[in-house]
Parts: C-alpha cells; sequence; structure tokens
C-alpha cells in the first residue's frame, strides 16, 4: 500500500503542477495574447498535460482500488485531477491518511 500511495503523490503533485500550467500560463497566452510565437512556446502544455492526466488516472485508479474506496470517492479522486489545486489538496489528504 505504500508504494501505491508514493506513486499516486508523486502523479498527484505533477499533474497538479501541470493543471497549474495550463490554466494560468497556456490558457491565458493563448487567448487574451496574439502573439504567435508565444504560443508556439506554449504548445506542448496541453499535449503534456492531456498524458500526465491519463497516468495520474491510472495511478489514481490503482490506489483508490487497493484501498478498496467506494466508487463516489473514486470519482471524486478522479476529478481532482481537473483542477489545479485539487489534486494537490487530495495528494495531502490521501498521505495524511495512509501514512
Amino acid at each position: 500500500m505504500i508504494s501505491a500511495v508514493k506513486r499516486f503523490r508523486f502523479m498527484a503533485l505533477v499533474a497538479g503542477v501541470m493543471s497549474l500550467l495550463l490554466w494560468f500560463v497556456d490558457l491565458p497566452v493563448v487567448y487574451l495574447f496574439n502573439n504567435p510565437d508565444w504560443k508556439a512556446a506554449v504548445a506542448w502544455i496541453p499535449f503534456v498535460h492531456g498524458w500526465i492526466y491519463l497516468a495520474y488516472v491510472l495511478v489514481a485508479l490503482q490506489f483508490s482500488v487497493k484501498a478498496k474506496w467506494p466508487i463516489k470517492k473514486i470519482l471524486w479522486l478522479l476529478l481532482a485531477g481537473t483542477l489545479p489545486f485539487a489534486s494537490i489538496a487530495a495528494e495531502r489528504r490521501v498521505v495524511r491518511q495512509y501514512s
């Protein structure tokens, strides 16, 4: 169980950082500024964020099944990866509860 918590912790933090980059760097640059060079500089963020979120979902599923959580709690954990600070908050709660 400890290794599942460590994997989830790592992926939750990485997913949180990528969500922050997506929401507060990529989206403002793409939609507020009309500079093609800036848009090209941040074009990698949504692509990487998508793959990181997929890995987060897989690791969160693996952890929550090991922890024998109910479906509702699993869904909340998966949705936590969609908001910038929610995955970090979920990571803190899981680490406090299972470490």
